[in-house]
């Protein structure tokens, strides 16, 4: 293989186009998601790189951005939700806010508690009530650590921007597709979504 070949090989988006779509090892259809992956977090560094100030802040927007897009990848595809990533990602925001980094630490504490206990109530809830689950736990740990980064006073806008736009979502795939309303919704993408959308809206306020 000529070395240009191979360079482009290595380059994000450039390798997809200039492989035709597919991989260079086995020659497998490459499915469209993983360059459009690459294209979102490349947007995302961007707009971070944009809005947070060097060192920790954009460290930390960094770190924050990359865990949301992998942890929404990753429900959208299997509907979970690792420990082994939102754990991670819950005690890195309340470590970069012990130096108010973005928020007071004892604001990150109290959205990490509220955050949790917030889902966990609604999973209890709707369990006694109709014997079925609507959320995995997952999602508690999910919007925890959104607490921990962003604060406990924005756990309501991020739920109801997740919720508004995983319904609109759902309407209009289930509408297009004809499926079953009755099919279950991964939660994890509409949190990471809100949750990383309110994080760069604060650092503009």
């Amino acid at each position: 293989m000529p070395p240009a070949d191979r360079l482009a090989g290595h380059i994000p988006l450039l390798s997809f186009l200039w492989l035709g779509r597919r991989a260079r090892c086995c020659q497998a259809p490459i499915a469209w998601s993983y360059p459009l992956t690459e294209l979102a977090t490349g947007l995302l560094f961007i707009l971070a790189g944009a809005l947070l100030a060097p060192g920790l802040p954009l460290a930390g927007g960094l770190v924050l951005l990359s865990f949301l897009l992998i942890l929404a990848r990753i429900d959208a595809r299997t509907q979970l939700l690792p420990d082994r990533l939102t754990l991670p990602l819950l005690w890195a925001g309340l470590l970069f806010n012990l130096n108010e980094v973005y928020i007071a630490l004892p604001d990150a504490v109290a959205g990490a508690m509220a955050g949790y206990l917030a889902l966990w109530s609604v999973y209890w809830l709707f369990r006694l009530l109709t014997g079925k689950e609507a959320l995995g736990y997952g999602d508690f740990k999910l919007l925890a650590a959104l607490g921990a980064w962003c604060g406990w006073q924005v756990l309501p806008q991020v739920l109801l921007l997740a919720s508004a736009s995983g319904l609109v979502w759902t309407l209009l795939q289930r509408l297009w597709t004809r499926q079953s309303l009755q099919q279950p919704l991964a939660f994890g993408p509409w949190l990471a979504l809100a949750g990383g959308g309110i994080f760069l809206w604060q650092q503009m306020v």
